[in-house]
């Protein structure tokens, strides 16, 4: 008799059905596992084995082969523990086949049978809805995860004798309730906002339009003047994240994080890797192909503090998926996608020293010491940052003198940025859509621009020799500034101040 339990495997961003096969014959009592799998999946046989025993259940005497099929796919993880002593339960008798059809099981077993946390337990619920399962089994840690998929049933699994009980039909395991979910937060509560920064207001101008809009920003100038603050704040400017897009953003940090993460996420992910961070850990790889940094800030924020001092070759591996808002890694056994629409939010110094500009310290660094400083930042990565802001320091007599406004920043700010989002979504009919995700060949025909503004953005691109690229962006920005002001076309002004972020001397 042959059993087959139906499973999941993580595939890159999305998952693969695997079919756990199970056979007994005559024989030495053994229990062989095949069909490509890791060492984790090699061991589940003593696992298994401990936790059918000590759910008061026998374990068969006999040759017991059990197959991953498809065989020629790579598998790891020891999520297919469960799957694997139900297929033995199958063979053995104590279950029949129709106990265990149209369901997806997934989780890994303790010696003791009960079942511990697995990842990307929302992978495989996506992949029963996708197969027409209704019915999908998981550790009771991951139930709430899984449970954002929905139209399917999510029944948390405490042991594998409650759940052999359940297929009995003895004691029957409800479904999780999904008005009871619990969501988990990636931000911090103890981070700046707009008011507790004194000055920049051009500053503080350029993150509004950038969080409108989603466009990207560089914010130059000497050490101490805030640049990293005033980047920060931005963190508490950003939206929650809509019911499609915590799924997404669920689905990678499961697939990424070292720690299993067993709640939704609901918060934008503000992801803000070291300048030592090595090029794979950056935009996804390794031996085991996980997403990079730039994957799990999808949907949300990407800061690098410090740009220049990133290595030229992790700059440059950004490009691509600035463009194209994904990335795709290749390796020896397949090619992976994983979805990489972020905001980038870059800090620099105009120079080794700092200090280049800056009308109180004079610059020590010689013109061969600047001019190389600055080429780490490529024109090509350059042209794809919408926002260019200069910061400079703030007066030492006026640190002090910080009076708090009567009206808050932050709060005019975020009603500001609703009404702008509000547009764009009615405007794209989609809650996920911004300004700047437009391609160049819809910007015509979905933004409005008056006869006059076209006349005086030409002008200026031939007088600034704007490339392609950097023209479509103005327009772009343009369009975010208009939204923020509530007004259905881009006028002069909208332009004029777009166009003044697109500095191409960042020093």
């Amino acid at each position: 008799m042959i059993s087959r339990v139906i499973s999941a495997t993580p595939y890159g961003f999305n998952g693969q059905i695997i079919e756990v096969e199970g056979d007994m014959s005559k024989g030495l009592p053994s229990l062989q596992i095949v069909g490509m799998g890791n060492k984790a999946i090699d061991e589940s046989r003593d696992r298994v084995r401990s936790a059918i025993k000590n759910s008061s259940l026998d374990f068969p005497k006999g040759k017991i082969i059990i197959n991953l099929a498809p065989a020629e796919l790579p598998k790891d993880g020891s999520h297919f523990d469960l799957p694997i002593a139900l297929s033995i339960l199958c063979i053995s008798g104590a279950l029949n086949q129709s106990d265990v059809s149209n369901a997806v099981f997934a989780g890994e077993l303790a010696l003791d049978g009960s079942l511990r946390p697995i990842r990307s337990a929302i992978i495989t619920a996506e992949v029963a809805k996708n197969q027409k399962i209704k019915s999908v089994y998981v550790p009771a840690q991951n139930a709430e995860q899984a449970a954002l998929v929905t139209g399917i049933d999510v029944f948390p699994v405490e042991n594998l004798k409650s759940l052999f009980l359940h297929l009995k039909k003895e004691k029957i395991i409800k479904p999780i309730d999904r008005s009871l979910i619990k969501n988990i937060s990636l931000n911090h509560k103890n981070t700046p906002t707009i008011d507790d920064i004194y000055g920049q207001e051009q500053a503080k101008r350029a993150i509004q339009i950038a969080v409108a809009g989603r466009h990207n920003i560089l914010l130059s100038g000497p050490p101490g003047s805030g640049k990293t603050m005033l980047a920060k704040s931005l963190k508490n400017l950003l939206p929650a994240l809509s019911e499609d897009e915590i799924v997404e953003v669920t689905k990678l940090h499961s697939l990424g994080e070292h720690t299993i993460i067993n709640n939704p996420i609901v918060d934008r992910p503000f992801r803000s890797p070291h300048h030592t961070a090595s090029r794979a850990s950056i935009i996804g790889g390794g031996s085991k192909v996980q997403p990079g940094e730039i994957s799990l800030a999808h949907r949300g924020v990407l800061f690098l503090d410090e740009l220049l001092e990133y290595p030229r070759t992790v700059l440059e591996s950004l490009r691509q998926p600035l463009e194209d808002h994904e990335i795709t890694v290749s390796r020896a056994n397949g090619k992976f996608n994983f979805p990489a629409n972020f905001l980038l939010v870059a800090t620099m110094n105009p120079c080794p020293c700092g200090f280049l500009g800056d009308p109180e310290k004079t610059c020590i660094c010689s013109q061969n010491q600047i001019l190389n400083y600055q080429k780490r930042l490529s024109g090509p990565l350059l042209d794809r940052i919408d926002l260019t802001v200069s910061v400079s320091r703030v007066p030492h007599e006026k640190l002090l003198n910080n009076k708090m406004s009567t009206k808050s920043q932050q709060e005019t700010f975020l009603s500001e940025i609703h009404k702008a989002y509000s547009i764009q979504r009615d405007r794209y009919k989609c809650s996920y859509k911004y300004n700047n995700d437009i391609s160049s060949n819809n910007v015509d025909k979905i933004t409005s621009i008056s006869e006059s503004a076209k006349t005086f953005l030409t002008n200026a691109a031939r007088k600034l020799d704007l490339s392609t690229r950097s023209y479509f962006k103005v327009i772009k920005v343009s369009r975010t500034i208009a939204d923020l002001e509530g007004s259905t076309s881009i006028e002069i002004p909208h332009i004029a101040e777009s166009l003044q972020y697109r500095q191409i001397n960042i020093g």
